[in-house]
């Protein structure tokens, strides 16, 4: 049985084409399903994109959930591109699980992304 994950988009409908990248970007995690047991994304349009704003339009927020059911946040991404935010929740994510010794593997590291 595969990693399971939860999606949520707020402020706007989503797409088939996020979902699909959602999926892509999970089957990155796999190799951590032995201690990993899902995500909970939610990807929130914080505004519409206008040029020359410095406001990101989207937040992307990652939560990891371990095979105990203990949750791991993972920081903040933002960003015009709500795919390229997504991404690199995803790329913390693996950093986060792959630098962290078993038994710490759920305690939140500074990403270099907004905290929670």
């Amino acid at each position: 049985m595969g990693l399971g994950m939860q999606i949520v988009y707020l402020g706007f409908p989503g797409s088939a084409a996020l979902e699909a990248e959602a999926g892509v970007q999970l089957l990155r995690l796999e190799r951590f399903s032995g201690v990993l047991a899902g995500c909970h994304l939610a990807i929130e349009r914080m505004r519409h994109t206008q040029h020359g704003s410095h406001q990101p339009a989207y937040d992307v927020r990652l939560d990891l959930v371990s095979a105990s059911r203990e949750l791991a946040p993972v920081g903040h991404c933002e960003g015009d591109d709500p795919v390229a935010a997504m991404r690199a929740a995803f790329d913390a994510a693996e950093r986060q699980l792959g630098s962290a010794a078993p038994a710490s593997a759920f305690c939140p590291s500074d990403a270099g992304h907004r905290d929670h």
